[in-house]
């Protein structure tokens, strides 16, 4: 049977922008792509998965629709389209018209409404008709030959739903009753108003007992109570809800199949729009390799690129011609573009490859007369500690650069890094590298220790636009206006991988390592005339830069952690499991598998009947997160005890059996990896391991930490600033009251307790404390009454008068949110105290949704973004007094606002003093700040 897709475009766009709001995919234009991205994903899943002979997108038309016409409240209380929707519907309209795919729209009539038509119309004509839309209303459309695709959250597949499964979800006998069942409960985000007081599961109960809205209306005295009264009162409103609900099949639209055909997409209309876009990986899908025999695969050569000055100038831009016969070739990580094949032979620069020591003798003599040298290095992994020196390449003035391999032995290599030792650690030559830390990292193994000021290009762009990406093919593009090839591999003639990149001979590589670093140094220029023009410069040179050689070598130094330690704890956890689920067991009066969400819920709802109201997924079993078991464990003890039995089985997977597996057999310690460019406040992060997710929060996580020691012979030092965040809000609000609480060196969450309730100090109970400092917390930061009332256990009545109070406390805090949001809104940015911007684009949003987001990160980036830099400031000094004071005791793990060491008793003494001195005088700020510390044999004891 032939098949039809269907796909419903605004829903389509709307679930794509909102999935991905709190990180958007934001290009170097700054356009929020997020919208667009999805919705081509999406189609692209449907083309390759679903494989239809027929095809076509319905969208909304502009105007009124004949729903408005009978009810101008129809969709009144939606929030204005969001701006970045509204830019991205036209193009992808565009891009629905270069995949040769229909657009569906007819005046008067929702995309539904032309969808269910052209549907029935197919299906009657013999198609298989699949429907892709994540509104559950086109479950009334589902028949033999019709369903529903909805779209999964993340890497999840679409959830196919046949008659079987729309029946099942919302309890129904036949499809055609979800119109009943929507008609009875409305539809809040439609302005549908439905059966006051009537939700799903009445409203599933009512069309099981009555089938239809007309036999309900007709039967209503063998209702009862309350029940009676709303639906005998509500008879109009229920009749129209049903009317406003039922999707039309009578458009005045045709269903023309030599339309709706597949068609082969226009590639090149699609290619220049996702370049437009920079949607680099669906160009990358879209257009294969090349499979061209012969030289340009058995001798790669670098292709032509567009030649500038040291500024990125355009000098004879090729890209500025147009030439239909562009080549197309993947040189392992990006595709690369170049005019023709002669293009590709011929080059314009000057890249050497220096293959003996002599000639290193005399590039090393030439290259230290320079101010400027950019550097690079190829290795054989990219984790920085276990990586190896495949190679070496300068550059010190633009097209113009050197390669240097070295032998596989260690021992030789080192000695051919060594003659470049007087270049790498002069200090009065500036050094430039894209992502410095890792070649800093590499080169120490032999040896080299990197010295003199740094200029780091992603740490360059990092400062200038914290949420775009980095990486150094992107920067090109951008800044010097052409595309990279950075390899990893090369590719052989048939599009095969054929070697590592310890396998490949000099000449085969030396081109692309020289362009790494001739690109990263012409990228300095144009950089630095950015981070003057945002007023970056100070935060890049007097925070980031200084800091690359302090994660460096905490890096290095790496974490020791007790394998017997945590393989103990581990047996302890696995026994408790084992007790856990014997009693869950007896509980339940039977064994079931623990691990499978599905059978819990049976048990939990189906046969112990904990919940009336028990929630299900879109594929029918019982939700079962962790949220919903916390908001049943009064119910029964069998839920307190599944949920320790998942927290005990997820420590083990994700600490106790993962920790061991990732020590350096070298070093014998976990190397994490200290990222500087990831976080839009400047936080650090921490990856491959995350030490910076270490439970600290319930005994069983705090085991964990139980199993982070010090070197051999030394003590474990913790130090971490006390409630930062609210004394930097106590100094940029200027609030008397919550500056006098810091100052007087008061409890400040019972002073915030005895402020709100008017009480003692002395009479704060625990109770009253946790409540303010989930206010202190959560208030600053936007939370609502219902959030708040949420997390206290608490009604919103009670949480709607702590914020109000909490305000009535504080003035000037509620003074200095509004300021922040009106910043924002004025120029379009928010600012630490440092200088570090944080962009809100959608601070201005007509949609409220939307616009709340950026609204709460304009009060937290100054806030949050001030605290990372602080504990930066602080990590640098401590670093640099260690080293002229010639202290031992490293610095080994920064966990936002905490620093942790590993001590040599006789130096403890010295180290916090300096730990905490640097720590406490940072920054002045209008408040103390405050280091607290501890020491032990281990993270735990320590902290």
């Amino acid at each position: 049977m032939q098949k039809l897709c269907l796909l419903d475009a605004y829903a389509l766009i709307y679930r794509s922008y909102y999935a991905l709001i709190r990180s958007p995919r934001i290009n170097s234009k700054g356009e929020n792509t997020s919208a667009i991205f999805g919705f081509v994903n999406t189609l692209e899943d449907v083309l390759k998965k679903e494989n239809p002979d027929f095809i076509g997108i319905a969208f909304d038309p502009k105007g009124k629709t004949f729903r408005h016409e009978t009810y101008p409240e129809y969709k009144a209380q939606r929030e204005s389209t969001p701006e970045d929707i509204r830019f991205a519907v036209p193009i992808i309209k565009d891009i629905i018209r270069a995949y040769n795919i229909p657009i569906l729209e007819v005046e008067r009539y929702e995309a539904d409404d032309v969808i269910g038509t052209i549907a029935k119309k197919a299906a009657s004509s013999g198609l298989f008709v699949e429907m892709i839309t994540p509104d559950k209303d086109y479950g009334q459309l589902v028949e033999e030959n019709i369903i529903m695709l909805r779209p999964g959250h993340g890497a999840s597949p679409m959830e196919r739903m046949g008659e079987k499964e729309v029946c099942e979800k919302y309890g129904l006998q036949k499809t055609s009753q979800i119109i009943d069942y929507l008609g009875l409960m409305g539809d809040a985000s439609d302005n549908v108003p439905g059966c006051p007081g009537v939700g799903a599961k009445t409203a599933a109960k009512l069309i099981e007992q009555f089938g239809d809205i007309g036999h309900l209306l007709e039967r209503t005295d063998e209702l009862k109570g309350a029940l009676k009264t709303k639906v005998e009162e509500n008879k109009e409103k229920i009749l129209f809800s049903k009317f406003l609900v039922t999707i039309k099949t009578d458009v005045p639209i045709e269903l023309n199949l030599d339309e709706l055909k597949r068609k082969e997409p226009d590639k090149e209309s699609l290619k220049k729009i996702f370049e437009r876009l920079e949607f680099r990986s669906f160009i990358s899908k879209m257009f294969k390799p090349e499979t061209i025999q012969g030289e340009l695969f058995q001798n790669p050569t670098k292709p032509q690129y567009i030649q500038g000055d040291l500024f990125g100038n355009p000098i004879n831009s090729v890209a500025n011609e147009t030439n239909s016969s562009e080549v197309l070739f993947d040189a392992g990580k990006e595709i690369v573009v170049a005019e023709n094949l002669t293009d590709l032979k011929n080059t314009k620069h000057e890249y050497h490859l220096i293959d003996n020591e002599e000639e290193c003798l005399q590039l090393c003599q030439k290259l230290l007369t320079n101010k400027i040298l950019s550097f690079d290095t190829e290795t054989t992994s990219t984790d920085a500690i276990s990586a190896r020196l495949v190679g070496f390449s300068f550059s010190v003035r633009p097209f113009e650069a050197y390669y240097i391999s070295v032998p596989q032995d260690f021992e030789e290599a080192k000695k051919i890094v060594g003659i470049f030792k007087p270049l790498y650690e002069s200090e009065e030559i500036l050094k430039v590298g894209q992502n410095i830390k890792y070649d800093i990292i590499v080169l120490k193994h032999y040896g080299i220790n990197v010295r003199g000021p740094l200029f780091d290009t992603m740490l360059a762009h990092y400062v200038v636009q914290p949420e775009l990406r980095h990486n150094m093919d992107y920067l090109a593009e951008i800044y010097l206006h052409y595309r990279t090839i950075h390899i990893d591999e090369l590719i052989g003639p048939a599009g095969k991988k054929q070697k590592n990149m310890s396998e490949l001979k000099p000449e085969e590589v030396y081109e692309y390592a020289c362009e790494d670093a001739d690109v990263t140094l012409r990228l300095v220029e144009p950089l630095k005339k950015e981070m003057d023009r945002v007023g970056a410069t100070k935060i890049f040179y007097e925070l980031e830069m200084p800091l690359v050689p302090v994660l460096a070598k905490m890096e290095m130094d790496g974490v020791v952690l007790d394998t017997k330690a945590i393989n103990e704890t581990g047996n302890l956890f696995r026994e408790r499991m084992k007790n856990l689920e014997r009693d869950i067991y007896t509980m339940a009066g039977h064994e079931f598998l623990l691990t499978s969400p599905r059978q819990v819920g049976e048990v939990l709802f189906g046969e112990m009947k904990l919940s009336e109201k028990a929630k299900k997924t879109k594929s029918g079993q019982y939700q079962t997160s962790e949220a919903v078991l916390e908001g049943l464990k009064s119910k029964h003890p069998i839920v307190e005890k599944i949920l320790a039995h998942r927290g005990l089985k997820k420590l083990i997977s994700t600490y106790i059996d993962a920790l061991p597996k990732l020590i350096n057999p070298e070093t014998g310690h976990l190397h994490t990896s200290f990222n500087q460019a990831v976080t839009a406040t400047g936080r650090l992060s921490s990856s491959n391991p995350n030490l910076q997710n270490i439970p600290v929060r319930g005994d069983d996580g705090k085991e964990i930490r139980k199993a982070f020691v010090p070197e051999f012979g030394c003590i474990f030092f913790s130090a971490d600033y006390s409630q930062i965040e609210l004394r930097i809000m106590a100094h940029l609000s200027g609030d008397k009251n919550m500056t006098e609480a810091f100052c007087h060196g008061e409890d400040v969450h019972a002073a915030t307790a005895a402020k709100i309730y008017k009480k003692a100090l002395s009479e704060i109970s625990i109770d009253e404390r946790r409540k303010a400092k989930t206010a202190n917390f959560g208030i600053i930061y936007g939370i609502s009454a219902f959030g708040l009332a949420e997390r206290m256990e608490v009604s919103r009545t009670e949480a709607r008068e702590l914020i109000d109070n909490y305000f009535a406390t504080f003035p000037a805090v509620s003074s200095f949110i509004e300021t922040c949001k009106e910043k924002a809104r004025r120029q379009g940015y928010i600012e630490t105290v440092f200088g570090r911007r944080r962009y809100l684009p959608d601070i201005n949003s007509g949609n409220a949704v939307v616009r709340g987001y950026a609204e709460r990160n304009a009060v937290n980036a100054p806030i949050q973004g001030t605290a990372a830099d602080i504990i930066k400031l602080a990590m640098i000094r401590i670093a640099q007094r260690f080293e002229k004071e010639h202290i031992r005791s490293k610095m080994i793990l920064q966990v936002h606002d905490e620093l942790n060491f590993s001590v040599y008793p006789e130096e403890l003494d010295r180290v916090r003093s300096i730990v905490i001195g640097e720590m406490e005088n940072a920054y002045k700020m209008t408040v103390p700040l405050i280091a607290d510390c501890g020491v032990g044999q281990n993270w735990l004891e320590a902290h």
